[in-house]
């Protein structure tokens, strides 16, 4: 439970373990809570880092006691100080490491002494803080210092220019969210606002109640137009009503030419992302996908190889974008190669990790010889799985719906098996992905995802290979992922979870 907590803050702040110069340990200093925790912190903080940077582990109750339900926010005071006194504190009375704990599994030091902890022009100190309950409430804080910046003699606006800005206005009833519209069309009308500044504030400073409209407008009169309709009961209005969010990870075939690139010039945490993810990916992707000669850069997009890292690269981005306005979901889905997306997005794999798997994914796929067929079929499973008795290298790659099913393979039989439908679709895809066709590869990517670390997802995963909550336990295993190029995508089970 310790180590799930730490791997869901790392994974929360974007972070790896070497990321983290120090631990606040809960420490009671018992024999039997201490290896406990020891042991959580080797098998997460003292993995893979750097030689010259193990991780520097102390406690606060050595030198002031067990304070009880501070004793978290005793721990967080610690560390800031440290930061601000660029020294890292030692933990009393502790003279030799504990014999219960093995020290030798990883990068843990004892701050036996005081240890200087100077800021670094490359990176930035982090440290962790845990807090542990009597009654089995796990909590660890990860902080981070504030970077260096210059102060502005005159303060200037710093973020994207949207063409047009959204002002947000709630109220208990729909009564009381008209006259709210009427009295701010009045307020902004009578004195000189920024509908930028307008609209933050509504968004960040006003409380969400149940009745609620949103008017959207390139300038203040066009904003001030759409609140008298919301007064006059013009303008679309609702109310709140209860329910989760998902984050949906498309696969490919959703890929065009030039997505992401107004995102890319508009958010700095997508452009940040994005760079981050193709940096990793070790793949021309910007080239590819912005490409300036549309002809040219439209027919390598649509290789395997290149397609499916260029949608992991947006759908992390994209999902991390969301994240920064405060938009975390409750569960996370994908289609194909999607669902690598949004495993990573819910920790189950660090980017590293997950581009390892998508690199490898692709290039494998887009190696095997051209051919085969993939056919859109209007039908319900069980008539396609009735077409399919007796047909080899054909099979069901994809159930999207009731009546939406994809079946894919060798193109002289997936032919025969479309022909007993009236409506049916080809699809434009370079290889028969999920069919037996695939079945060259899977060996040299099971070699790729057994070096894969993985991890329990801090947000629940829908499973493509089943349709339902993917087991966190068959999730983290070289099989499923396997598998999950070789069986049907099971979205439309997944879509009925999900609702």
């Amino acid at each position: 439970a310790q180590q799930r907590v730490i791997h869901q803050a790392l994974t929360n702040a974007h972070l790896t373990p070497p990321d983290i110069d120090a631990v606040e340990a809960h420490g009671t200093g018992t024999t039997l809570g201490d290896p406990i925790e020891a042991q959580a912190l080797l098998a997460t903080y003292g993995q893979d880092r750097p030689e010259d940077r193990p991780l520097w582990l102390g406690s606060l109750k050595s030198n002031i006691g067990h304070t009880q339900a501070a004793a978290g926010v005793a721990g967080v005071i610690k560390m800031v100080m440290a930061m601000h006194h660029d020294q890292l504190p030692p933990t009393l009375h502790v003279n030799e490491p504990s014999t219960h704990v093995d020290w030798s599994a990883g990068a843990v030091h004892l701050l036996t002494q005081a240890q200087p902890w100077e800021r670094d022009e490359d990176r930035l100190r982090r440290a962790g803080v845990s807090s542990f309950g009597i009654s089995g409430t796990n909590a660890h804080l990860i902080i981070e210092e504030a970077a260096e910046t210059e102060i502005a003699e005159t303060a200037e606006r710093s973020g994207p220019t949207l063409p047009v800005v959204p002002w947000v206005v709630s109220a208990r009833t729909e009564q009381a969210l008209r006259e709210q519209a009427t009295r701010l069309a009045a307020h902004v009308t009578e004195h000189d606002v920024d509908p930028v500044d307008v609209g933050y504030s509504l968004a960040t400073t006003r409380a969400a109640l149940e009745h609620r409209a949103v008017v959207i407008g390139a300038d203040r009169a066009e904003l001030v137009d759409g609140l008298k309709a919301v007064a006059r009961g013009e303008q679309p209005s609702g109310a709140a009503a209860g329910g989760k969010l998902a984050f949906l990870c498309s696969g490919q075939g959703s890929q065009r030419l030039r997505m992401g690139q107004e995102l890319y010039a508009t958010f700095p945490v997508f452009a940040r992302v994005l760079d981050e993810v193709i940096d990793e990916l070790g793949l021309p992707l910007r080239e590819v996908m912005w490409a300036a000669d549309d002809s040219a850069g439209q027919g390598r997009l649509e290789g395997t190889e290149f397609a499916q890292p260029a949608l992991f690269a947006l759908e992390v981005a994209l999902g991390r974008l969301l994240e920064s306005w405060g938009v975390r979901p409750d569960f996370v889905a994908g289609h194909s190669v999607g669902e690598l997306a949004a495993a990573h997005l819910a920790g189950v794999f660090s980017l590293a990790d997950a581009c390892a798997l998508v690199v490898a994914r692709g290039q494998l796929m887009g190696a095997l010889p051209a051919g085969g067929a993939m056919v859109a079929v209007r039908a319900t499973e069980q008539d396609v799985a009735t077409a399919l008795v007796g047909v080899e290298r054909v099979a069901i790659a994809a159930v999207n719906g009731p009546d939406a099913v994809v079946i894919s393979g060798a193109e002289e039989a997936v032919t025969q098996v479309a022909a007993h439908f009236a409506h049916t679709r080809r699809l434009r895809v370079s290889h028969a992905f999920h069919s037996p066709l695939m079945d060259p590869i899977l060996d040299a990517f099971r070699e790729v995802a057994e070096q894969i670390t993985y991890h329990p997802p801090t947000i629940p995963l829908i499973s493509n290979l089943t349709g339902a909550l993917a087991d966190p336990e068959e999730l983290c295993t070289p099989d499923y992922w396997v598998r999950h190029i070789r069986e049907a995508v099971r979205f439309g089970d997944g879509l009925q979870t999900l609702r």
